[in-house]
């Protein structure tokens, strides 16, 4: 997570850093080693299940959490698993936002398989699934077959860049409302696009985002898990490259002064915490435009067919140089969030139907990849 000067300089006005310089001074500026290998490595493989799945794993999901794990047992073929290590059970009690970055993954892995001239055959859920959570069951058996007419798809060319940006917006800079056109129109698995650029339905969801990032947060069991998930500069990323990464000359500074750790970011009196609120808090109120997509139905096929439209319309923003950042606290299915819940609900879905994706729009600065495990520690039988 880089961070922008101005939160820079809030944390160190604050007095969370001291000059230093000699080892120290060496020590803060070293960035992690292995954890953004994978970016480059992407399409570097000979097996081209391997070179389309080193495409795959860089798709969004949930917390960074990079839940999938694939079975090349049986030639030409990728089976996929959800790894049950990788569950947020706290804040995703049900898998339905996993199950969605299943769906980005897979979405991937076919635009990276076409862009190589491959054709895939995918089935869902071939040993079923259930509504309660995801288990042992493969999520899809995906066959790959050369094909030189397979079209490929030009949203492939930004997967490289895309981000998920979580600094703030520059509120100087509106989103042209024709915008919000070409991001509907990569729709295609079956999900309802919306989403608004006008002033006072943004300063609305503004308001309904932060009181639902609020309660994520003031909520100890849910907040805890993010918590837990903390990378604290460059050796806890190398060493677990998923989750919520801290890296960069500040981050480091404040680890290796004790400044910032799990134990202070969990408590709620601490500088940490505190400054982590302010940081977070600065996403929501300067987002520029809100986009969402909702499904008549919330089956698993369904979440999976939304984490394919999530994907595209993400990867069009990156086309037109938009900020994206998903901001799904207020979809969460945990008791506590069950206001935001309904209200969302009653705004996009008043018929019915499920919001499965909610993220801000607008123009933010340059930010760097998100951690990933190698594509060999993805693959069960290697």
């Amino acid at each position: 997570m880089n961070l922008t000067r101005r939160k820079m300089i809030f944390l160190v006005g604050g007095g969370g850093v001291l000059a230093a310089g000699g080892g120290f001074g060496y020590a803060a500026t070293r960035g992690p080693q292995t954890a953004y290998l994978p970016w480059e490595r992407a399409g570097g493989y000979e097996d081209p299940r391997m070179r389309a799945m080193s495409w795959a794993l860089l798709a969004p999901n949930p917390h960074n959490r990079q839940p999938w794990l694939a079975d090349l047992s049986e030639d030409g073929v990728i089976t996929l698993y959800a790894d049950a290590d990788r569950m947020l059970p706290h804040t995703d009690p049900f898998s339905r936002q996993i199950t969605i970055g299943l769906g980005c993954f897979l979405e991937l892995l076919r635009m990276a398989a076409a862009e190589d001239g491959y054709r895939t055959d995918t089935a869902l859920f071939p040993q079923g699934s259930s509504a309660a959570g995801l288990d042992q069951r493969p999520i899809a058996r995906v066959a790959l077959t050369a094909d030189p007419a397979v079209t490929r798809d030009p949203l492939f060319a930004h997967v490289s860049v895309r981000r998920s940006n979580k600094e703030p917006f520059d509120v100087t800079r509106p989103v042209a409302p024709a915008l919000l056109e070409e991001l509907a129109a990569v729709v295609r698995s079956g999900a309802q696009f919306g989403g608004t650029v006008e002033a006072t339905e943004v300063t609305a969801w503004r308001a309904l985002t932060r009181e639902a990032l609020r309660i994520e947060v003031e909520t100890p069991h849910t907040y805890q898990e993010s918590v837990d998930l903390f990378r604290i500069g460059r050796h806890e990323v190398d060493a677990n490259p998923d989750g919520i990464d801290f890296t960069g000359p500040l981050f480091e500074s404040l680890r290796l002064t004790g400044q910032f750790t799990r134990e202070g970011a969990s408590d709620t009196t601490s500088f940490a915490y505190k400054s982590g609120m302010d940081a977070i808090f600065a996403n929501t109120d300067t987002a520029m435009g809100h986009v969402w997509l909702v499904t008549d139905d919330n089956s698993r096929e369904t979440q999976i067919a939304t984490g394919a439209d999530w994907l595209r319309v993400n990867l069009a923003a990156t086309a037109q140089g938009l900020g994206f950042q998903p901001l799904s606290q207020a979809l969460q299915e945990f008791p506590e969030m069950a206001g935001p819940y309904a209200r969302v609900h009653d705004r996009l879905a008043p018929d019915g139907g499920t919001v499965q994706m909610l993220s801000r729009i607008g123009y933010g600065p340059a930010i760097g990849k998100s951690p990933r495990w190698p594509l060999e520690s993805r693959i069960m039988n290697v």
